[in-house]
This record gives C-alpha cells, sequence and structure tokens, in this order.
C-alpha cells in the first residue's frame, strides 16, 4: 500500500534521510551530483562528436556549405566528412548513382517515367517509340551545380521531361521516314540528341550516358511497305554476297591465268636468255677469230709492204742507174756531129717512110711529121 508523504511531515525528513544516504555512500558532500555533471557531460560530449560526422555511402556525394565563409567543398570518395556544430557547416547528400529515364506508356507515372515519344518526321508523316530509355548520372564533381539549381531534394530529376522531349522530338524530326527506318541514320539522330542533352544539362551538373531508342512504329501500312524494303535489302545483300563470291572466282581463275602466263614467260625469257649468252659466246669466239686474223693479217701485209718497200727501193736504185746510163747516152749522142745522128737515125727508121710537107718559106723547118706508112709493094 502506498503512502503519501507531505512537505514538511515525518515523510520529508525520510527524503532527506534518504539523500544524506546517498551523499555518504558517493563519498561526501555533493559527490553525487559531480557523477551526474560528468555523465550528462559525456553524454553531450558524445553526441556532439558523433554528430560531427556525416557518412558517405558508395554512388553518393556531398557538399559542405560553410554557413560562416559561404565556402562549398564536394566529396566524392565514400567515408565520413566532419561537420562543425553549432550551425557552422552544413552537409547536403545526393544520390549520385545512374538514374534511368523512360518514356513508355500513355501517362506520366512520376519525375522518371513519363508517356511514350512520339514525333513528327520532316516529310509531315508520324511516328512514335514504344520505349525509350534514357541513362543519366550526376558529375560529383558539380554537385553543388546541382543544389544550386535544382534544390538539396531529387528536384533535378523535373528535368529530364521537358528537355528529353523536346530535344528527341526535334533531332528525329529532322530525318524523314525512309531515313529513320534506316539504323545508320537512326544511331546519327540519336548521338546528336545525346551531345544536345549533354549541352544543356551539363550546365547544371548532371550527363547523359546513353540513350537507348527501339526501332520506330509506324502505320500499319508503312510497316508493310518497310517489312517489303527489308526484304528487298536482304535480296540486295545476297545479290551482293554472290557478287562478291563471283569477283572472288574472278580474282582467283585470273590469278591461275597470271601464273600460268608468268610461267611461261620465264620459260620464254630462260630460252631467249640461253641464246643470248650463246650469242654472246659466239660473238666473243668470233672477235678473237677476227682479232687474230687481223694481228695476222696486219703481220703479213707489213711483211708485204716491207718487201715491195725494198723491192720498190732496189727497183728505184735500178731505175736511177738506167737513167743515168741513158743520160749518159743521150749526153755522148748530143755531142756527136749532124752525120752520125742521121745515121742513127736512118737506122732506127729503116722501112719508114716519111713525107714531108713544108710549112713555110723558110730553108729550116720548124715543124717536121713523121708518118709511118706500112711497106707494101715494093714500095
Amino acid at each position: 500500500m502506498a503512502t503519501t508523504r507531505r512537505p514538511g511531515g515525518k515523510g520529508n525528513n525520510g527524503a532527506a534521510e534518504m539523500i544524506g544516504d546517498l551523499k555518504a555512500k558517493l563519498g561526501g558532500k555533493g559527490g553525487w551530483m559531480d557523477w551526474v555533471w560528468i555523465g550528462g557531460a559525456s553524454i553531450a560530449v558524445l553526441a556532439v562528436m558523433f554528430g560531427s560526422f556525416t557518412s558517405i555511402e558508395p554512388g553518393q556525394v556531398a557538399v559542405r556549405v560553410n554557413n560562416v565563409t559561404g565556402g562549398q567543398l564536394t566529396v566524392t570518395q565514400p567515408g565520413l566528412i566532419t561537420r562543425l556544430p553549432f550551425g557552422i557547416h552544413t552537409v547536403f547528400v545526393l544520390d549520385a548513382s545512374p538514374q534511368t529515364f523512360s518514356m513508355h506508356g500513355q501517362k506520366q507515372t512520376d519525375d522518371l517515367n513519363v508517356g511514350e515519344l512520339t514525333v513528327r518526321a520532316s516529310d509531315g508523316s508520324n511516328f512514335h517509340f514504344q520505349d525509350t530509355t534514357i541513362i543519366f548520372q550526376m558529375i560529383g564533381d558539380e554537385a553543388a551545380k546541382v543544389i544550386r539549381d535544382g534544390g538539396v531534394e531529387r528536384g533535378y530529376l523535373r528535368w529530364m521531361r521537358p528537355y528529353a522531349r523536346a530535344i528527341l522530338r526535334d533531332e528525329f524530326g529532322k530525318e524523314s521516314t525512309i531515313s529513320v527506318s534506316n539504323p545508320a541514320k537512326f544511331g546519327e539522330a540519336t548521338e546528336r540528341a545525346k551531345t544536345r542533352l549533354n549541352e544543356l544539362i551539363g550546365a547544371h551538373g548532371l550527363q547523359v550516358t546513353q540513350i537507348v531508342t527501339p526501332r520506330p512504329q509506324f502505320t500499319e501500312d508503312y510497316e508493310k511497305l518497310i517489312e517489303e524494303r527489308n526484304g528487298a535489302g536482304n535480296q540486295l545483300e545476297v545479290i551482293k554476297s554472290n557478287l562478291a563470291a563471283a569477283q572472288t572466282t574472278r580474282d582467283r581463275k585470273l590469278a591461275e591465268v597470271n601464273r600460268d602466263q608468268n610461267r611461261l614467260i620465264q620459260e620464254k625469257r630462260t630460252e631467249l636468255e640461253s641464246g643470248l649468252a650463246s650469242a654472246l659466246a659466239e660473238q666473243a669466239n668470233n672477235t678473237r677469230e677476227a682479232d687474230t686474223y687481223k694481228i695476222s693479217a696486219i703481220g703479213q701485209g707489213q711483211a708485204m709492204r716491207s718487201a715491195a718497200t725494198q723491192q720498190a727501193q732496189e727497183l728505184r736504185g735500178q731505175l736511177d742507174a738506167e737513167y743515168r746510163s741513158r743520160k749518159a747516152e743521150i749526153d755522148a749522142f748530143k755531142t756527136q756531129p749532124v752525120e752520125r745522128v742521121m745515121e742513127r737515125l736512118g737506122e732506127r727508121l729503116k722501112g719508114v717512110t716519111i713525107a714531108i710537107e713544108p710549112w713555110a718559106s723558110d730553108a729550116s723547118p720548124s715543124r717536121v711529121e713523121i708518118e709511118q706508112v706500112a711497106a707494101g709493094g715494093g714500095n
């Protein structure tokens, strides 16, 4: 049964006694109060100490703002970051892991899931993508921009819907229905959209890493035409493959022909080179024989020339002797009298008839013609 004690009564004295007993047990006057203060101070210190650290998990970034100086520090490595108490520092932790923005279905369900993308092509026709996915994430070093422009919550997610839809519609709208159904042109439009998105949201600390778009969907009639076009494209690829095979066969046969022709050319060249070697050898032999004959002929000619020269010198000597002999005779004949000359002349002209016809009236003719007439009839 509980007993209620009023102030100033006996119960109050019992409480005083209990306090006194506690003081005595704690070691003297006021000892238990010291322990209370120590315990409270320890708890306060621990609370301040643990409150001065903020944990950053993998995939998170933190921005620490100094409320006194206005300075900002961005931390991208997982771990602990210090935070001074009493409002000196404020730490904001943001999710920097990759985010997926999807455009599918008929309506928007949240900031990352909106209705499907419909595009009007450059030729006026319409097509749509059943499920378009954009993978983006925060640039860790620029988390301060995200907080500045989008706030400390996930407000930056709301930027993707207007930016992505407008830019994708613009870039794919530059293509016609024929070009957009071409995978090469389709990929070019996707890259252009990715570049433009990064230019816009990059200023706010975000980055698009990938855009995944399925094949665009058209009307039923156009889909049939696309299937027919794809079938014709497949046939074209088969024809190209056949042409490539025919080209390979042609190249192989041409290589075989070239090989055979090269072999014939080599054989003919070998034959001609052998004939040339034989002709050169024969030419060298003929040259050697000609040189031998030339040397022999020159030697023989020089010998004959030497002999002829000697003979000519001998004949010249004989002629000179005969000349001197005749000259002596002539000189001797000149000194003989006219009668002796006429006698000798008569001996020479024996049997010769001389007709003399005077050409002048003087007794000393200046010209005498002698004509030898054949003797006949005893004249």
